[in-house]
């Protein structure tokens, strides 16, 4: 159990994963507190998406499990909201911004897919939640990086899960909106959600998240933010020269957000 004796909101222990001969993840130990910002961090092919798609059985483990509040994950996936990379879903599908959010309700809505009006109403205050509630007619395809992003981000929001999982969602959007999405992430943390984000900027995430697991195949470390961001971890889990930085740089960089 945590510190306060909560269980995790995601663990995950001994999880290893290969694509052909090429492991991507090995052995890797990670626990995320509930009811925290979460970020997961690590240079590029460092295994961080697939830490999150292995945890929710969306690609297979060679050894390992993970588990969501203290159970099995696979048993536990009404409790979780996804969302994934822009990369990983099909904008010419033809469905409206509206539709995608409804998405979010249909484990509530049961197999018929009714949606009631406890259901509607739900959905209304996920798109005016991420400013998307005059768009909600629009086709998904016709909207820019960063409108799509507040789509999903709104269908994650109207599943009202405990924990969120959130692959990169500040990708190609820009600053405004990365920071009304902060805002938006830091209000869910504060009523209780459970949060965990593949997150690119180390900056941001030393301002504006509470706990990083650093990643680069294995767990280099994970803790609270501000000890496990310094330049010397930093340093082993991306490489000096891949940085570009010495540590006093690197250090005014990690404080400049």
């Amino acid at each position: 159990m945590t510190a306060a004796g909560r269980l995790p909101a995601l663990e995950v222990r001994h999880l290893t994963v290969s694509y052909g001969a090429r492991p991507a993840l090995w052995d890797v130990d990670a626990s995320f507190p509930a009811g925290a910002m979460s970020a997961i961090v690590g240079p590029n092919g460092s295994g961080k998406s697939t830490l999150i798609r292995a945890a929710l059985g969306l690609v297979p483990a060679d050894a390992g499990q993970s588990s969501v509040d203290g159970r099995p994950a696979r048993s536990a996936l009404d409790r979780v909201a996804y969302v994934p990379q822009r990369e990983a879903v099909d904008w010419d599908f033809p469905i409206t911004v509206r539709e995608v959010v409804e998405m979010g309700r249909y484990r509530h809505a049961g197999w018929v897919r009714r949606l009631r009006a406890r259901d509607r109403e739900v959905v209304d205050s996920a798109l005016e939640r991420v400013g998307m509630a005059a768009l909600a007619r629009r086709q998904i395809g016709a909207l820019s990086g960063g409108q799509r992003q507040r789509a999903f981000i709104a269908r994650a929001l109207a599943q009202e899960a405990g924990l969120m999982l959130l692959d990169e969602p500040f990708q190609g959007i820009d600053a405004r909106t990365e920071a009304a999405l902060l805002g938006l992430l830091g209000e869910l943390r504060d009523a209780g959600t459970s949060l965990v984000v593949v997150h690119h900027d180390l900056a941001t995430v030393r301002a504006a998240f509470d706990w990083a697991l650093v990643l680069n195949v294995r767990a280099v470390a994970q803790g609270p933010v501000g000890e496990v961001m310094t330049a010397e971890i930093l340093r082993r889990a991306y490489g000096a020269a891949s940085l570009g930085l010495d540590d006093q740089a690197l250090e005014d960089a990690l404080w400049a957000g």
